[in-house]
């Protein structure tokens, strides 16, 4: 993915102005590019309307563009922007910056005033940003300090999710746990909302994918688990089993371009065990994973991986499954799925009956989670719109052993704390499917959030349950107005 830098001016200055314009606008970009996680090309001064409009079609039809970096440099007439705006797909970042970080109070005159513009221009560009009600995220600062380049990594970093999921397909193997609400949702309106293709495989085309798998590729992919992980169980065949049903899994998913997918232990006829370390391992390779058909958290959990290629601390399906509250702690697990991304050590095979579903005990990874600062993300749907809810936490190691727990599990404390933040999470109807990562920040959800114009929600350490419930009075008003 690349993203396009684009100064904005005009005619009236001339080519020598205008020359100067292009040479630093490229010195810029490539500044930027060399401290941000995606590259960033310098692509044009834009001076007229045309010029605007065919740059705004290009990048639309552009898959390596995953959005627009724009400023003002000199003054740039916003009425030249308005058919290029207004037909942008892409995500659009305006850069307030100028190229002096400071005034050159004795040699200041009035060329360097109508070169340097980027006060008043980015002002002018900005008021048409506004009059369009654009999506847009507004960067302000010199562009050589670290506080800028953060936030447009971390916007980009949006940007990549945004250009994710317009292509996302999510496979689901078999339906929804029974009677579950949280877990449904309106399919139709997440393609047309987020991009999202959902589409279902009956159990059985997995199972007749599952015998076709010959036993020289399970050999080998054992040999793997064996290098990876320690073995603490004597169940090979639990353990080839589940190598099994990863390699099915996986060619079913190549085959039909999909990134995320879904199982239930309700539905599983054909199967011996309910995919657990197969799950597990495909999720560390990137795959989006949600249990009980939650095809939601499984389509955000790869969106959230992809977003964060390359930070390498992790991003897991997860679920709420019990509390401290002597402590204030919140134990997360999942009945096998957890990635092993943010296993803090060397995860372990082991093979337990899992109590629920009626079938064979599954091999699964169990590890605790890395210590440090995290987020958790669930997105709901409310009927007529979503609803994106990030809530930080920080992950503790266990206050003491769990031997008899056979899941990998982390702990944390969510902000502010343990009963205000549960109070908040309800009130905004949070689910207990959720998507934990070390890497992404509320911001870079947010961002993602309104690029794909969906609400977002925020609980954090100044939250305050009241004040919440009235914001969320405000936002369901104005959502209503809205879609």
């Amino acid at each position: 993915m690349k993203f396009w830098f684009v100064a904005g001016s005009q005619h009236l200055y001339g080519a020598d102005v205008l020359e100067t314009v292009a040479k630093r606008a490229a010195e810029i970009a490539e500044s930027l590019s060399e401290a941000t996680p995606f590259k960033i090309i310098y692509k044009a001064v834009v001076k007229t309307p045309d010029e605007i409009s065919k740059l705004a079609k290009d990048a639309n039809y552009d898959d390596g563009c995953a959005g627009l970096i724009v400023w003002c440099h000199t003054f740039s007439p916003s009425k030249m922007w308005i058919n290029g705006l207004s037909v942008l797909q892409k995500p659009y970042l305006h850069l307030h910056t100028q190229y002096n970080r400071s005034i050159p109070m004795n040699d200041i005159d009035m060329d360097f005033m109508n070169l340097n513009q980027a006060a008043h221009g980015d002002r002018e560009h900005g008021f048409i940003g506004a009059r369009l009600r654009l999506t847009r995220k507004i960067v302000a600062g010199y562009w050589e300090d670290a506080v800028v380049r953060e936030k447009i990594s971390s916007w980009q970093r949006s940007a990549v999710g945004f250009m994710t999921s317009k292509n996302l397909k999510v496979i689901r193997f078999g339906d929804n746990m029974r009677q579950v609400a949280v877990t449904e949702g309106d399919k139709v309106e997440a393609q047309i909302k987020l991009g999202w293709q959902v589409n279902t495989l009956g159990v059985g085309d997995l199972v007749q994918e599952m015998n076709g798998v010959c036993d020289d590729e399970i050999a080998e992919l054992v040999r793997e688990y064996k290098e990876k992980y320690t073995f603490a169980t004597d169940d090979t065949e639990a353990v080839k089993y589940q190598a099994r049903a990863e390699l099915a899994m996986q060619k079913i998913l190549e085959r039909e371009g999909a990134e995320a997918f879904t199982n239930t232990f309700e539905d599983l006829h054909g199967m011996k065990q309910l995919p657990g370390l197969a799950s597990q391992r495909l999720m560390e390779r990137g795959y989006g994973y949600g249990g009980e058909g939650d095809w939601k958290v499984s389509a955000l959990t790869h969106i959230v991986k992809a977003m964060t290629a390359g930070m390498n601390t992790g991003t897991s399906f997860m679920e709420d499954y019990t509390y401290d509250l002597e402590e204030g702690l919140t134990l997360g697990a999942h009945m096998l799925e957890v990635c092993p991304t943010i296993a803090a050590d060397k995860p372990r095979i082991e093979v337990h009956a899992l109590g629920i579903g009626g079938k064979e005990p599954p091999a699964r990874l169990v590890f605790e989670g890395k210590v440090g600062k995290a987020i958790v993300a669930s997105l709901v749907d409310l009927g007529g719109r979503m609803r994106l809810i990030v809530q930080d936490v920080e992950c503790f190691k266990p206050i003491h052993e769990m031997p008899k727990l056979p899941v990998a599990r982390v702990m944390w404390k969510p902000m502010p704390d343990l009963l205000t933040s549960a109070h908040c999470w309800i009130l905004a109807g949070g689910a207990h499917h959720t998507v934990l990562s070390y890497d992404a920040t509320a911001e870079m959800l947010e961002d993602w959030a309104n690029m794909v114009d969906i609400e977002f929600v925020h609980i954090n350490a100044s939250t305050i349950a009241e004040q919440l419930k009235k914001d969320l009075f405000l936002s369901d008003l104005a959502w209503r107005l809205k879609v």
